[in-house]
């Protein structure tokens, strides 16, 4: 099988060119090709595919073999497979993931993407669409127990769970621990992905993030957007306005515009190519 590893901001993920190959269980290779000692190493694998619906088709699958409903930095990743290697020379594409339909605009230069501009659609903040175990029209600044302990979070999905939860040292966390805890909680039925937010100032926030199903990541695009939009609906910062969101692996900027819609802007490059017997 030819992969191609990507990143965005450190988010990596074998990414495999669907309109030449074909990936037969796609759950155990992506736990075989994310291992890294024995496989490639990332965060999960992205099949690019066909599409009926719009101009390429994504499905993502996380370390263990779950499949995910969407993740932000596979998207901009996509958007510069396509173009640089020939799939496309729009700089305007639609992608079609499990969450819908997505719009990215490609920034090329030298006839190679460097950043993504990724219209990810109208937050949910709905407790029964997100989907979590709670009543009520949305469910920010609220507590849960972890541990024991009542913590706050607000939750929001971007096509998929996040619980967002303020905290005064990221650097400090220990999220080999308290990160299970928070993914299986039994307020979130499908797993929740967690971030762990300071802000900084009047435009930045700094986030540590736990994926379902990969466990820490240095970046996860949605996480981002969830994280701002909670930041906004905490009254941290104003719709309409772009905030930095700092990750281990680099900057995201995210804008919650006035009518739901999120915006997210990011690089992507490609790693290495190669071929791996599955």
């Amino acid at each position: 099988m030819k992969f191609t590893k990507m990143q965005g901001i450190g988010n990596d993920y074998i990414y495999v060119n669907c309109f030449e190959e074909t990936v037969n269980d796609p759950e155990r290779v992506s736990q075989i090709v994310s291992d890294r000692h024995f496989g490639i190493g990332g965060d999960g694998l992205v099949l690019i595919m066909p599409s009926d619906k719009a101009d390429f088709r994504m499905r993502m699958f996380n370390a263990d073999g779950s499949e995910g409903n969407m993740c932000g930095n596979a998207t901009r990743c996509i958007g510069k497979f396509v173009y640089d290697n020939g799939l496309t020379d729009k700089t305007e594409i639609t992608l079609e993931t499990r969450s819908g339909i997505k719009y990215l605009t490609l920034y090329p230069e030298n006839g190679k993407v460097k950043t993504v501009l990724v219209n990810m659609g109208k937050a949910i903040l709905k407790p029964s669409d997100i989907p979590m175990k709670a009543e009520g029209d949305s469910f920010i600044n609220k507590p849960m127990k972890v541990l024991g302990k009542d913590v706050f979070i607000t939750a929001v999905s971007m096509g998929n769970p996040h619980a967002v939860t303020y905290v005064e040292d990221v650097d400090g966390l220990e999220l080999e621990k308290i990160g299970p805890e928070y993914e299986n909680h039994p307020l979130f039925p499908e797993r929740v992905n967690t971030e762990f937010i300071k802000v900084l100032d009047s435009h930045t926030i700094q986030m540590r993030v736990w994926e379902r199903g990969s466990g820490e990541t240095w970046a996860c695009g949605t996480g981002a957007c969830a994280a701002a939009v909670a930041s906004v609906e905490n009254g941290y910062f104003k719709r309409g306005e772009e905030i930095t969101v700092k990750l281990r692996g680099g900057d995201l900027f995210i804008t919650y515009e006035e009518d739901g819609t999120v915006l997210m802007r990011g690089p992507a490059e490609t790693v290495f190519t190669g071929e791996i017997d599955v």
